[in-house]
């Protein structure tokens, strides 16, 4: 038994290790390539402290170029933790538009205004993407994260990258353009080099074009730090331990989501709470036996989290 506790120990060090390691980053969260000038990128911090972009900037390597002759922007201002750095194409709003550059849609401001922390200057500028232009992400000369292929040649007469070999918009489904992406929650870091190739599939989801839903919100897999869970909240998880195949939550908050975490910190169930509930229940009956970890997601954007036994 001392053994099997050592070994379970061990895997969960590792896991924690690992997740601390990937965990350290800010990196590119939303690709939003809508109509006109209805563009943007999110920019997600997974740690538990604000970072200070100074120093930071934004890069498009244009149809296939190697050099960032697509533009490039100096980011200010700061990142909290946990949260977004929304970046919006400033035509229209902070330079006057041109053929080239056409204004982005009164919608559009609208919701980018409500989230926005920046806004892009003019042409070239790196968020003038159209589908096969690579965006680095950079922290000084070191790139921390990349959508795309810097330096593709297919792209130099392709549009887009797609789903299907050799994933330069020839075969499958295009994806980069007149698309929004949003990262897989999983991933946990940026891509620090160049791929070869690029398989958007590998860590972005794909939205239809002029989808703005989930701009200035990130879901990612990274934990939050112990200081950052409340102890405030009323809340109850049961039966526990829990043989029944289904699991009671109830809290004196609203709940937002509920996350099923394994012992090597591997998300297993995952659900999202629609409408303003404080009590509901979920299937236990795919979880094995053993140890997990219950976290809650308020909708006032507090955490709590509990153990759970499945016997």
């Amino acid at each position: 038994m001392k053994k099997t506790l050592l070994i379970i120990s061990a895997l969960t060090f590792g896991a924690t290790l690992a997740q601390a390691q990937n965990c350290s980053k800010i990196f590119i969260s939303e690709y939003v390539e809508g109509s006109g000038s209805d563009k943007a990128l999110e920019l997600y911090n997974p740690t538990s402290s604000p970072i200070n972009l100074a120093g930071y900037s934004i890069q498009r390597f244009s149809n296939g170029d190697a050099t960032n002759a697509g533009g490039i922007l100096d980011l200010t201002g700061t990142i909290a933790a946990h949260s977004t750095f929304v970046i919006v194409h400033g035509s229209g709003i902070t330079y006057t538009p041109t053929a080239q550059d056409p204004t982005v849609s009164a919608g559009f401001i609208a919701m980018a205004t409500l989230e926005a922390d920046a806004y892009d200057h003019g042409y070239p500028n790196p968020t003038a993407m159209n589908g096969n232009d690579a965006i680095g992400l950079f922290n000084g000369a070191i790139m921390i994260d990349l959508m795309g292929k810097i330096g593709d040649a297919g792209m130099v007469s392709g549009q887009s990258w797609s789903d299907a070999f050799p994933y330069d918009g020839s075969a499958g489904a295009w994806w980069t353009k007149d698309q929004t992406l949003t990262r897989k929650s999983s991933v946990m870091q940026g891509i620090s080099i160049n791929p070869d190739p690029f398989i958007v599939t590998t860590e972005w989801d794909s939205l239809p074009k002029d989808t703005w839903t989930g701009l200035g919100t990130h879901t990612c897999d990274c934990p939050l730090g112990l200081n950052e869970y409340v102890s405030t909240i009323s809340f109850a998880v049961y039966p526990n331990p829990n043989s029944t195949g289904t699991l009671i939550v109830s809290s004196s908050e609203e709940i937002a989501s509920i996350e099923v975490i394994n012992m090597v910190g591997q998300i297993v169930l995952s659900t999202e709470i629609a409408g303003a509930i404080k009590s509901t229940s979920i299937s236990t009956l795919n979880l094995t036996k053993g140890m997990y970890t219950v976290r809650l997601r308020f909708a006032n954007n507090s955490v709590a989290q509990s153990n759970l036994s499945i016997q």
